[in-house]
């Protein structure tokens, strides 16, 4: 899910929207209103017999054909029964991929968040298969370290992701508050997002947007890597060259357009890192991919000299242009002398709170908490009048 982070920062770099679209979109696309008509001269003749139509025919009940479901088996049609057990509590976020709403579950008494994505954009943004991808990996990882699925589900025009609420906040907005971290902090933050990056990578899917903004703390001050909204399987040996994930993480290689491979989330790391610590990014953001490569490529990454010598050594293992040389299994930091002492068990880890992080600085005017309005009907247009919620992201 796109993250939404407190304060201002960068954006995703989503897939080219410009891509050309298959016929059966373009099929619903029409059948819907929503597409471009059949280019003059092309397409059948008349047929004799048969008197065409000199008006549109009629929309559909649905805004779209009850047909896209039969694409969509990862988002199943929901019981009109369970929607009423939903009650909206505010506006997290809205951004170009949908609206991130704060709903209180009544069957089970619990505050979760869901992403709310309109079905015509999804088709004319040609983003069915990522929407697919990115519920078909939730459903699949089940880690300790990361913000697992709750339920998926669609309605007429809106296809649902709902997640845990957490309403500590993300880490990039702690790390605003903070500046940077100890060192100690900032070792059991990333011998959790090594756990979770390996665990991934095991299963061959590479997240590209491992940021700040995507990964949640739970109560204890444990992190929770979120949005799988980019993430996609790999076979073995196979490639990926999509350029997408947020500039200031994303791996030369991936601003490159490829081929790339998981090794392009432990830059990605290296980058997250290297802001924890130091409390500023190794290289200054740009306006494009085209310019941010040029930057990475003349950049040298030296690190802080505030820095111990075992935290640069890591930065620098993992801000390696060459893909082949970043430390990516798990034996390279469990012999690293940064993580001396640690040790990587996800149960241990979480043993102990981590005090930094429980009680994050309260934003300055906190949004009012709206009634909760039900949630009868998910196609009804709630979202215009509720007020921001705290980030979640999506």
């Amino acid at each position: 899910m796109g993250a939404a982070s407190s304060g201002p920062g960068p954006a995703p770099v989503r897939p080219p929207q410009g891509r050309a679209v298959g016929p059966w979109v373009r099929a619903l696309l029409r059948r819907a209103g929503t597409g471009p008509a059949p280019a003059p001269g092309r397409g059948p003749g008349p047929v004799p017999g048969l008197a065409l139509a000199t008006e549109e025919p009629p929309l559909p009940s649905w805004p779209l054909p009850q047909l896209v479901s039969l694409f969509l088996p990862e988002f199943p049609v929901r019981p009109s029964g369970r929607q009423q057990q939903l009650k909206i509590l505010g506006l997290v976020a809205k951004g170009s991929f949908g609206t991130i709403l704060k709903v209180l579950d009544c069957g089970r008494e619990k505050v979760c968040a869901v992403k709310v994505m309109p079905k015509v954009e999804v088709l004319r943004r040609d983003t069915l298969k990522q929407c697919k991808e990115e519920v078909s990996i939730q459903r699949q990882v089940r880690h300790p370290f990361v913000h697992g699925l709750g339920d998926s589900w669609q309605g007429q025009r809106h296809l649902f992701i709902m997640c845990t609420y957490c309403s500590t906040g993300d880490l990039h907005a702690l790390w605003r508050a903070a500046g940077r971290f100890a060192e100690a902090t900032v070792r059991l933050f990333a011998a959790e997002l090594v756990l979770v990056l390996v665990y991934l990578h095991d299963l061959g899917i590479v997240h590209r947007d491992v940021k700040m903004e995507n990964i949640l703390l739970d109560e204890r001050g444990h992190l929770k890597l979120a949005d799988f909204g980019l993430s996609r399987h790999l076979r073995w040996g196979e490639r990926a060259h999509t350029i997408c994930g947020t500039l200031q993480y994303m791996a030369p290689e991936v601003l490159s357009g490829g081929p790339y491979s998981h090794a392009a989330d432990w830059w990605s790391l290296g980058v997250l890192l290297f802001a924890l610590a130091s409390g500023e990014f190794p290289v200054a953001p740009a306006g494009d991919h085209v310019a941010m490569l040029e930057r990475v490529n003349q950049s040298s990454y030296t690190s802080p000299p505030a820095l111990s010598p075992a935290l640069a050594r890591l930065l620098a293992e993992l801000l390696c242009h060459n893909p082949l040389r970043r430390l990516r299994y798990l034996h390279h930091f469990q012999d690293h002398p940064f993580f001396r002492g640690v040790t990587f068990d996800a149960d241990l880890l979480q043993k102990d709170p981590v005090a930094v992080a429980v009680a994050p600085r309260p934003p300055a005017n906190p949004p009012p908490s709206p009634d909760p309005s039900t949630f009868d009907d998910f196609d009804c247009d709630l979202t215009a009048t509720a007020p921001p919620d705290r980030p979640w992201p999506g």
